[in-house]
């Protein structure tokens, strides 16, 4: 996902951060090839008084869908963010 302010997603996979203050998704891309664009989305939450977000949930999702999430919770009041921890391992190499 793209964390600056052009209007379309970038052509090539990056990661992306997006914050409610309480939660916050991590876009990491996951396969990106001709036939197959894939990226995994993170859940975490944020807990008072700890370094990191707990870790709630993981999904795989086509570069479309996440596109759509992004542009979702954009629409909601997410706002970008600094990584807020180390991604873990993709669900599929």
């Amino acid at each position: 996902m793209h964390v600056g302010d052009k209007k379309r997603p970038p052509l090539s996979p990056q990661d992306g951060w997006i914050s409610d203050g309480r939660q916050v998704l991590h876009f990491q891309p996951l396969r990106y090839d001709r036939w197959s664009q894939a990226l995994e989305v993170t859940l975490g939450e944020l807990i008072p008084g700890e370094p990191a977000p707990l870790l709630k949930r993981r999904r795989e999702l086509t570069r479309e869908q996440a596109i759509r999430l992004w542009v979702q919770k954009r629409q909601q009041g997410w706002r970008a963010c600094s990584p807020q921890w180390i991604p873990p391992r993709p669900l599929r190499a």
